[in-house]
């Protein structure tokens, strides 16, 4: 379908620049439908309700703690206040680090990324921050001037550059598409004569033109839980607002916020920085992962959570930008020194100058039975090919991490399109698959919204590990990776995987996808604990 000459786009070039305008699998799918029985309600989720009614009742169970390394949560959602961690050793409010952790006032977690002056909101791409020490020196260089000590550090420079004028570009293109797409839209909605739509209207509309026609399906695709209003804010103006974070703040060589967070930055070993800012100034994105995870699912309220008996951990670490080295590591330090049991990672990067800072923190994590969920990111590539950050693979080469899960997004119909297009995938760097698609949970305000992305499979995973652990205390983080891995439901036919940024595609075994060949299932892996 093409959009009209005016716009000069096609549908296929929004989906290929636009994943959320595309959906291959266009129906909406149940409520809740990550926890319910591909057999019983033909939507391909892990079988959560199944097991709680069947396996669960009546069973004994005690708390976990699971931290959230993420852009903040709101802890006063109506959904996840009764979830959300206390500090049992820490007085609110005092001023005062009464549990002699380093932290003062750290009641629910702990922000990296912030100090008494703020929170930072907005960072750069690691990209940007590795091209900016040289940029002075080589943006304009004559290569031939060069000595031929430095021609090397130049061609790596060149080729960091490259990458960031490709960033740059994807988003002026992005951007533009999208306000091509709000004009398209304005027009449908002077045909339709009212000016906030319902559901029910634009169902029954009668296009008057192509435009009108192809607008009003991706309006439909993805109305989401909310109003027309609700579409706008979260779908379009979402995507737009990220098109400009990143030509503003992303991909800017001159931004720099650092300064915010007042750290010594060249010291990798510094700890004990920050604040008690768990939510931040923009929550959306772990807010949404901790329902997910945890959200109370017996108050009648919103949404369900997988796991029926956790503590939510807020670490805040992740801006809207890359996440940094130093960060992760104290985030994960200070989830394992408090007693998470199952970390939440739904971030990621493609560089990572302090991995080892990072891996030296993912040994201890390992030393302390702590189970770590990692999203697999969102670029449709072969992770066996491409490296992303963080990853369970020792730079070091001793080894790798025993308890850490690699977690790929999945859709709600088992066909050919049950990868999400956007997910990426690896035979031998992913572990498993999960819901990831049209996912509603938490949002800030007590709100909820529709998400995509492994940012939303891997928590679905995360509160099934809580899950395990809650019912199975007795079981090691490596013992629960076991059983998550080899209770999955295998797919046995061949699924459609995009090749790389262009509109063509070809069709592969899902096990080629990951090491376990399947989606994760709650009520198979609770089975399968009960004999451990």
């Amino acid at each position: 379908m093409r959009i009209p000459n005016s716009f000069k786009v096609s549908l296929l070039a929004v989906c290929f620049f636009l994943p959320l305008f595309c959906f291959a699998q266009g129906q909406k799918p149940l409520p809740n439908w990550q926890n319910l029985d591909l057999k019983t309600d033909g939507m391909f989720g892990i079988s959560t309700e199944k097991a709680y009614k069947e396996l669960l009742k009546d069973k004994k169970h005690t708390p976990v703690l699971v931290a959230v390394i993420d852009g903040g949560v709101d802890i006063e959602h109506e959904d996840l206040k009764k979830v959300i961690w206390t500090n049992p050793n820490e007085i609110e409010g005092n001023k005062a680090d009464d549990d002699k952790n380093g932290y003062v006032d750290d009641v629910h977690g702990w922000d990296f990324i912030g100090s008494a002056k703020g929170d930072v909101r907005y960072d750069n791409l690691e990209l940007t921050r590795l091209l900016r020490p040289d940029y002075t020196k080589y943006k304009y260089a004559d290569p031939k001037n060069l000595r031929v000590e430095e021609r090397a550090a130049y061609a790596q420079y060149q080729k960091l550059d490259k990458a960031l004028d490709e960033k740059k570009m994807e988003a002026q293109t992005n951007q533009a598409y999208i306000e091509g797409f709000i004009k398209a839209l304005d027009l449908m909605i002077q045909h339709i004569h009212i000016k906030e739509p319902s559901f029910k209207d634009l169902f029954y509309f009668i296009p008057q033109s192509p435009g009108d026609a192809w607008v009003r399906k991706v309006v439909l695709d993805n109305y989401g839980p909310g109003d027309f209003h609700d579409f706008l804010e979260y779908f379009v103006y979402d995507d737009l607002r990220n098109c400009q974070a990143i030509l503003n703040y992303q991909t800017n060589i001159n931004f720099e916020s650092r300064d915010t967070v007042g750290d010594n930055y060249a010291d990798i070993n510094e700890h004990y920085y920050g604040n008690n800012d768990v939510t931040g100034p923009d929550a959306d994105h772990g807010t949404h992962v901790s329902g997910i995870i945890g959200a109370v699912r017996d108050n009648d309220l919103g949404v369900k959570g997988v796991a029926n008996d956790v503590m939510i951990m807020s670490v805040r670490t992740v801006p809207d930008g890359d996440e940094r080295d130093k960060d992760v590591a104290n985030a994960i330090r200070y989830a394992v020194n408090n007693g998470a049991k199952v970390i939440n990672m739904s971030f990621g990067k493609d560089y990572s100058p302090n991995k080892k800072a990072v891996d030296d923190a993912v040994k201890y994590a390992m030393s302390k039975d702590v189970l770590m969920v990692h999203a697999t990111g969102n670029d449709n590539k072969n992770k066996d090919t491409t490296q992303n950050y963080p990853n369970p693979v020792y730079e070091d080469n001793s080894g790798t991490a025993a308890a850490w899960i690699e977690v790929g997004a999945a859709g709600f119909k088992d066909d050919e399109n049950l990868k999400a297009s956007f997910s990426n995938y690896g035979k031998n760097t992913v572990d498993v698959f999960a819901p990831g698609m049209r996912i509603v949970s938490t949002a800030p305000g007590s709100k909820y919204r529709e998400h995509d992305g492994t940012s939303m499979a891997a928590p679905v995973v995360t509160g099934l590990a809580a899950l395990i652990r809650s019912y199975y205390p007795n079981l090691t983080a490596v013992q629960v990776k076991e059983i998550i891995m080899k209770s999955v439901t295998k797919v046995n036919h061949k699924v459609i995987v995009k090749i790389d940024k262009s509109t063509k595609s070809r069709k592969v075994p899902f096990e080629d996808l990951c090491k376990s060949g399947g989606i994760v299932n709650a009520y198979e892996a609770l089975k399968l604990a009960a004999t451990y």
